[in-house]
């Protein structure tokens, strides 16, 4: 009997405080929001695209107990994304503070919590099978209150589960023994262009991808590269540049999430490489139209949205 794969989301969930401001303050000045949001954001970005694409998502991480919780536990319900880690009383869940401005562009602030207890026995505990993903990001190597156990459980990781790493803008933080070992095993390596940039010194989106794939990802990368769209790049193949969409631009937050929860989930489906990166555009640009991190529209739309840009 054939059985689906799995998207298993690593990527640490936290509750996102969303200001909308015109520029980022002064030091020692203020500002006035124009909007906001309390919302689960960080992993759950990432897993609620994977999920609204009809794949089944688990959230294997440590959400804890307190009003920060319950947040997100009733966003995580909302998207039927099961939490495979029991919660740890005594500690809630950290926050975000982010700051998005007139040009959607965004700056945070982290308050960690909850999310960074994780333990060793609360990862090995959890099953996965040949064929699921796996989804991590550098925040689940940046802090050192996880950092050894997730590179210990990922070593220990069946070869048959495919792992994909989104370094996210805080990699080069990561020690580089962590890094080089992470990127191993990695075999999505999924990144924006910054990012590629800084962990490659090329400047362009094709060079990045290949300069990663010569020295990481099994599978394959995938640069992102804002509105201009992704490049991507399969073991074995030459790079293929996918242009974006061009849409007004309300936030940004969580739009490289969303690229990656549709890639992944196209590519567990069966869809062809190039199908997929292009509905990874496509629903990107559907989510940055929208004020919040989880604005990923569901496979319907990304299907219309295709036909009406074809």
């Amino acid at each position: 009997m054939h059985v689906s794969p799995r998207f298993f989301g690593l990527d640490t969930v936290m509750i996102d405080v969303v200001l909308k401001i015109e520029a980022l303050p002064l030091r020692g000045s203020d500002s006035l929001a124009s909007e906001r949001l309390v919302t689960a954001g960080g992993g759950f970005n990432a897993m609620s695209a994977a999920a609204r694409q009809g794949m089944k998502v688990s959230y294997v991480g440590q959400i804890g107990m307190g009003v920060f919780a319950d947040i997100a536990r009733r966003a995580l319900d909302g998207e039927s994304i099961d939490v495979a880690v029991p919660a740890r009383a005594g500690v809630d869940l950290g926050f975000c503070v982010v700051l998005v401005d007139r040009e959607g562009e965004r700056t945070f602030v982290t308050s960690p919590g909850a999310e960074g207890t994780l333990t060793a026995r609360e990862l090995v505990a959890v099953e996965m099978a040949d064929g699921d993903y796996v989804s991590l990001s550098g925040y689940n190597f940046v802090y050192d209150s996880i950092r050894k156990e997730t590179v210990e459980w990922l070593d220990q990781l069946s070869d048959g589960v495919i792992v994909c790493f989104d370094p996210g803008p805080r990699v080069l933080d990561i020690p580089a023994q962590t890094l080089q070992a992470v990127l191993a095993r990695t075999d999505w390596l999924l990144c924006n262009l910054s990012e590629a940039m800084g962990l490659t010194g090329e400047t362009s989106g094709v060079r990045c991808a290949e300069r990663l794939l010569s020295v990481s990802a099994r599978r394959g990368v995938i640069v992102r590269t804002g509105a201009q769209g992704c490049v991507g790049v399969r073991r074995g193949e030459k790079p293929v540049t996918v242009p974006g969409i061009k849409v007004p631009v309300i936030d940004t937050n969580g739009a490289g999430d969303v690229h990656n929860g549709v890639f992944l989930a196209e590519t567990a489906r069966g869809t062809s490489f190039l199908e997929a990166l292009e509905r990874a555009n496509v629903a990107a640009a559907v989510a940055i139209g929208e004020f919040g991190p989880a604005t990923c529209p569901p496979r319907t739309v990304v299907s219309r949205e295709m036909e009406l840009n074809s």
